[in-house]
């Protein structure tokens, strides 16, 4: 592990550690920790292949820290299968801080299965980190089926920018009721024989709902990218864009598919797409202030991951 994974496992540490704040801590198949708060309902069950968690806030209940999930393994080889049904009442507020370490990885996979359903005027965000290990020993698969409900908030964040990727493959899908609010970005940075494969789908099928999805991702070495952005408005006033940029290095290969949709003469939706290697503008200035290439690459690959 790396200095800045050190810091960041032992960040983890700390919050799960407070009182006050939820959380749930997955070792491989086991709930290692949880902790409670009013108004936050988890229940877990460990079965033979996985552990399948159910998450509800009540109605009207508002959470006031982050609840900080953690799901690892230490070990080099193994499966973790997480299957979680998360149910945001009505009215009620979550924000959940994600955090998967998988540091010594070489034969891993790491699956993951949710349905969540955000009701009429709830909140719900999710900022999910990968701490992976160098060898890119691991495959990750998150799926999710998400619902909001009219006046619904739902916002996903995927970081993965520590690490070698390995293989991740995303399938994220949203059907959004009238005057709820999609946000889903993603950031993550291949190298070596990385593969990685993102898809996420809005369906825009309430008047004024209202979309972005958002994908930055570099790829360097032998790696390759597959990105499929969808975004459909089926209702007056809705409105979405699709917005995906790639940057490749070296033999790496990238693909990008936008795709819209717009089934009502008072509907719109914009995309940009950009693929290609870093702006030769800003290489030469950073180049000039004394940095190498490499250096100055890295230095704007790092800029756009982190520009979601």
């Amino acid at each position: 592990m790396t200095t800045t994974d050190l810091f960041e496992v032992a960040k983890i540490h700390r919050q799960v550690r407070d009182p006050d704040v939820a959380h749930l801590a997955i070792g491989l198949n086991k709930v290692v920790s949880r902790n409670g708060v009013e108004g936050l309902a988890v229940e877990t069950e460990e079965v033979a292949d996985g552990v399948n968690i159910d998450v509800t806030v009540a109605e009207g209940a508002v959470i006031a820290k982050p609840v900080h999930m953690c799901f690892g393994l230490l070990q080099e080889a193994g499966i973790q299968k997480i299957t979680m049904r998360l149910t945001v009442e009505p009215r009620a507020r979550l924000a959940v801080m994600a955090h998967c370490v998988f540091p010594n990885a070489e034969d891993v996979r790491h699956l993951m299965d949710a349905v969540i359903r955000v009701g009429e005027g709830a909140a719900y965000s999710y900022f999910e980190r990968h701490i992976h290990s160098p060898q890119g020993g691991i495959t990750v698969v998150p799926k999710a089926d998400i619902h909001l409900a009219r006046g619904a908030r739902f916002k996903t964040d995927f970081e993965l920018l520590e690490g070698r990727v390995g293989h991740i493959d995303i399938d994220y899908e949203t059907t959004c009721d009238a005057d709820s609010r999609l946000e889903m970005n993603a950031a993550v940075s291949g190298r070596g024989d990385d593969r990685i494969n993102i898809r996420e789908i809005g369906h825009l099928n309430g008047e004024r709902a209202r979309g972005v999805l958002t994908s930055r991702v570099a790829v360097r070495d032998d790696a390759s990218a597959d990105i499929y952005n969808e975004l459909t408005a089926s209702a007056a006033g809705a409105v979405g864009h699709v917005d995906c940029k790639e940057i490749v290095q070296g033999r790496a290969v990238a693909h990008a598919v936008p795709v819209v949709q717009v089934n009502h003469p008072k509907a719109h939706i914009t995309h940009e797409a950009a693929l290609g290697s870093v702006d030769s503008r800003q290489l030469e200035t950073l180049m000039a202030r004394g940095l190498s290439e490499d250096e100055a690459t890295e230095v704007i690959i790092d800029g756009l991951l982190r520009s979601t």
